[in-house]
This record gives C-alpha cells, structure tokens and sequence, in this order.
C-alpha cells in the first residue's frame, strides 16, 4: 500500500511539473540538423502556440521529421509527422497531431524574416484560421524597397476588397438572381449599390496599412507581408539566421521537397 501510495505521489509530481513547465515564459528552444543550428524564442504573447511548441518538443514530437517544404526567397517548413521515414519524392504536407490551435493573430507579430509561424489548411475550408497542431515554417521572404512595397500593399488591399465583395455577392446571390429573373431591374440596381456601400464600409475598417515598424523590417531584414494577419507568428529567430539560407537553397523537386532529406531534432533550452 505504501508503495502504491509513493508512485501516486510521483505521478502527482510529475503531472504538476509538467503543467509549470508548460505555462512558463520566456521559452528558448533548438532546431538542430546537418546545416547546424538554430535557436528560437517562442512569444509569450501567443502561449497556446507557445504550450503546444513545448509540448511537443518535450516529446520528441519533431526529431526526426523532415523541412519538407522550402522555397528559396519564402520560407522553410516542417514538423509534419508522415515524413519520418518518409520515401524519396513521396508528397508531404498533410500530416499533424490530430488537433488545431485556435489563431492567436497579434498586430504587432508580422512576417519578417526569422519569424517561426505555424502553418493551417486554407480560409475555403478553414475561415477561422486555425493553426496546424504540429506544422511549421521559418520566415525568409525578401528585402522590399519602399516602391515594392507599396505596390505590394495597393495589391494586397485589391485583393482585399475583391474577397470582401464576392463574400456578400454570395450571400445575396439568391436575391439578386431572383430581381434578375423577374426582371425587377430597379430592385436590382439598388441592391447592387446597397452592396457597393457594404463592401466600402467593411473594407475601409480592415484595409491593410503596413506600420512604421513593418515598413522598417521589411526594407531592411525582409520578409514574407503579404501572410501577415493570416497565420500566426508565434516566434522569432535569435541565433544561426543563416540556417535558413542554408536550407532553403537547397535543390528540390517539383513539390518543393529537398532531393536529399534534412531532418530536425528539437530540444527546449530554456
């Protein structure tokens, strides 16, 4: 019985480490393969993601899979369990935990180069943005100068507004087929302006307008804007920047998958 009693009281142990462990800040983590290593500090402004990394890597969830997607100029990423063992060639991508994270889109967290940001199915299927439970990338992206990025921004609020009005077009689809078949087409001209003013109104309060800080990040480190406000970053880059040119270089196939496999061991540092 006293035994009985011991190993309770260690699993009770145990089980309260590991929840400390997981709601500790400040958490420093190691990505090592054959390019070398890199440390990341993981945001305390997205603990969920943060927990989740941990966990995981407490686990030994990531040592041995693969980066299994680079794209030189873009990003680098991994974590996807299918590709332990993986065969040469075979598509990657699809694999993961069995759970999502709920977004934790902060403002102020963009895509400059460096950033770790978990990867997630599309809005089509996946409208709230959830992240993957396991899949990751690294930020590489591109230096931009002002004009680019200007450019850039006029092009992202275009697709902006684009999306804004083919999601109320939808919704209306019905009414605006049935003033069309009934030859209503007073009706109709007024409903289409109504839904002019809709898509103005919701797109003026979502317009996107880069900060003074993304603007600085982007003309001088770089990155990836356009993902901004659509994944979540939840990291950041402290120490072996270069890994990710080193990987991202490499040759590849036509899925974007390295012809040699790299494959990552994690461990928490801090």
């Amino acid at each position: 019985m006293k035994n009985l009693i011991c190993i309770a009281i260690v699993f009770l142990f145990i089980s309260c480490q590991q929840k400390l462990e997981l709601g500790k800040k400040d958490r420093i983590v190691q990505i090592e393969t054959e390019y070398g290593k890199l440390k990341i500090r993981l945001y305390d402004e997205t603990p969920a993601h943060r927990d989740n990394f941990v966990k995981l890597a407490h686990g030994k969830y990531f040592d041995g899979t693969l980066f299994h997607r680079v794209i030189d100029g873009f990003m680098i990423q991994g974590g996807d369990p299918d590709s332990k063992g993986a065969k040469l060639g075979q598509r990657l991508g699809e694999g993961g935990p069995g759970y999502e994270i709920p977004a934790e889109i902060k403002e102020g967290l963009f895509h400059k180069r460096g950033v770790i940001a978990a990867a997630r199915e599309g809005d089509d299927v996946n409208p709230e943005k959830k992240s993957a439970g396991s899949q990751f990338y690294i930020a590489q992206g591109k230096i931009y100068t002002p004009g680019e990025l200007d450019t850039l921004q006029m092009k992202m609020n275009g697709k902006l507004k684009s999306s804004i009005f083919k999601k109320i077009q939808e919704q209306k689809a019905e009414l605006l087929s049935k003033y069309q078949m009934e030859g209503e087409l007073d009706k109709l001209t007024e409903e289409i302006d109504h839904i002019k003013l809709e898509v103005d109104s919701i797109f003026n309060s979502e317009k996107i307008v880069l900060n003074k800080e993304q603007i600085e990040a982007y003309t001088t480190v770089g990155g990836i804007p356009h993902l901004d406000g659509n994944y979540t970053v939840f990291g950041e880059v402290i120490e072996g920047m270069n890994l990710i040119d080193s990987i991202a270089g490499v040759e590849k196939d036509n899925f974007d998958r390295p012809l040699k496999d790299i494959s990552m061991k994690i461990k928490i540092l801090k």
